[in-house]
């Protein structure tokens, strides 16, 4: 038994060693990866706690105010168009006990005139169900996060190319692979990991070690679903590029007041979120290649 133990424990001190170097330094094995996009302020469900979630005035209103990605579902109806809903089931948001992909387009009942988000109740005008592609002609150049809810091998291909976020089962496996100091070895194709703001567990100084990494790895970390001043900060403390809310100008007010307090390196990840002239050109790049700068979560 010694002999085996001092066999192998030089081998796993060796192993760690490389890994927490790589860890902090993944330059060395990966070319750090360039989106069109860089978002710190994303609105969940179009703002949901400040208008109708999922609909036109939703959105409209969190790009008003500040919002730089725009986070929603999409489902498919009984004739193919591409809708966003949070639901499969409208029972919650119309009262109408029926799936969407039982409906046609023209038969898709309004929303209810209040919709609770948690204890409050997003309201506005708007109640249609928009259109996916209404939200891509209204909003050209705004980045748009999509999960895909449904195995749907239609409603996939409707989506096209694009880069893509971590799925529940990928999320998982990526951390396996870093509590097993694996992560610094393996190639990940995912462009953005969103995942719940941590309450309980993983606030330490692993998980922003995680994070920090994936940054570093030019993968952006959203952390939602950030209500409140103190998410928000806490989001941030974590080493968020970005959070999602369901209160966009409330988000927007917190970063446009505590922006001369971040470090600085956070305050340039914050102004590049703005289009320059250098991501405009990257974008139509990406648009000539055939690929849309747009994100997508990975179906499960």
């Amino acid at each position: 038994m010694s002999v085996f133990l001092c066999s192998v424990l030089p081998l796993l001190g060796l192993y760690t060693l490389i890994s927490r170097y790589l860890l902090k330094n993944p330059h060395h094995l990966h070319r750090k990866k360039k989106t069109a996009f860089y978002c710190t302020q994303i609105s969940h469900r179009g703002g949901s706690g400040e208008k109708i979630e999922n609909t036109m005035e939703a959105f409209t209103n969190a790009i008003e105010n500040g919002s730089q990605m725009l986070e929603m579902d999409c489902h498919l109806t009984k004739d193919g168009h591409v809708v966003v809903s949070h639901d499969e089931n409208l029972k919650r948001q119309t009262g109408v006990d029926k799936d969407i992909s039982s409906l046609n387009l023209e038969d898709l009942p309004p929303y209810k005139e209040r919709l609770e988000v948690t204890f409050n109740a997003g309201h506005g005008t708007d109640r249609k169900i928009a259109l996916l592609e209404d939200v891509f002609r209204k909003f050209p150049k705004i980045p748009v996060s999509i999960e895909i809810k449904e195995d749907n091998p239609q409603l996939m291909r409707e989506n096209g190319a694009m880069p893509y976020s971590f799925s529940k089962k990928r999320g998982i496996l990526l951390l396996l692979l870093y509590y097993t100091g694996l992560l610094p070895f393996v190639p990940v194709g995912e462009s953005i990991l969103q995942f719940y703001l941590p309450r309980i567990i993983n606030r330490t100084t692993m998980r922003k070690n995680l994070f920090k990494h994936l940054a570093d790895r030019g993968i952006q970390v959203h952390l939602f679903v950030c209500n409140k001043n103190e998410d928000i900060k806490a989001a941030f403390d974590l080493g968020a590029t970005g959070v999602m809310t369901d209160y966009p100008t409330l988000l927007s007010t917190y970063v446009r007041t505590h922006e001369s307090g971040r470090p600085q390196q956070q305050q340039h990840s914050i102004r590049s979120a703005l289009r320059t002239a250098e991501t405009e050109r990257l974008e139509q790049t990406l648009q000539d290649q055939g690929a849309n700068p747009r994100v997508q979560t990975e179906q499960d």
